[in-house]
């Protein structure tokens, strides 16, 4: 059942704001531990100080890369990537280049390739974010394909700075296209429990959120019904 779920291990507690400071990291690697989430999300700016908080408690420390637009050059993904990975972080999730993509180019695909080789050889994991929101389903199908193609972990839905983040209709679109050894974080707008096992029942393995505290609330409500 749907129920039974740990959906806290599903949880990368997520804050990106633009006003973050040093008080939230200590919130989010404090938060994360109380309620055992899989991992938190900030920004890269704050991924040595994030490292040096979590020590050695089980928490993924994950942060972005092209973020939140994906129109940079690969040369600046790659160095903050590199950067990143000196810094500590065990994951990235890294903005597809929708501009090159939507202009007819190939480039998206050697991107994704060069960025999911530097992960890799430095065994870390690489999600993409496609953002969604610009897509539509034959799009969002052949993103996916180029993305797995390339060697990626994850394919991730959304930035949360569109103008809509994920929906069950694209998580279920990108699980029928995607192969089984590539997952999917479905991120962008989900502030609900409900709205959680929805994500999950359509296909994925990530949730996203900044609301992780008020899912985890619903939820031990809703297992103790």
């Amino acid at each position: 059942m749907m129920n039974d779920i740990k959906i806290n291990r599903y949880i990368e507690h997520t804050k990106l704001s633009p006003t973050f400071t040093d008080n939230d990291v200590y919130s989010l690697v404090e938060e994360a531990a109380e309620n055992e989430f899989l991992g938190i999300c900030l920004p890269p700016f704050w991924v040595k100080k994030a490292k040096r908080e979590i020590g050695d408690q089980d928490i993924q420390l994950v942060s972005v890369a092209g973020f939140p637009l994906g129109y940079n050059m690969t040369e600046t993904k790659i160095e903050e990537m590199k950067k990143m990975i000196d810094d500590g972080v065990d994951e990235i999730d890294m903005v597809f280049n929708v501009s090159s993509f939507k202009a007819g180019m190939i480039w998206p695909k050697i991107e994704v390739a060069k960025c999911a080789s530097l992960a890799h050889d430095n065994f870390k994991i690489l999600k993409v974010i496609i953002e969604t929101a610009y897509l539509n389903e034959d799009e969002i199908r052949t993103i996916s394909k180029i993305c797995a193609d390339a060697g990626v972990d994850f394919v991730k839905t959304s930035t949360g700075f569109a103008p809509s983040g994920a929906q069950t209709s694209d998580i279920i679109t990108m699980r029928d296209c995607l192969p089984s050894n590539v997952g999917i974080k479905a991120s962008g707008g989900i502030s609900s429990y409900d709205e959680a096992l929805k994500m999950i029942k359509a296909g994925a393995d990530r949730i996203g959120t900044s609301k992780g505290i008020k899912i985890m609330e619903e939820f031990k409500k809703a297992t103790k019904a």
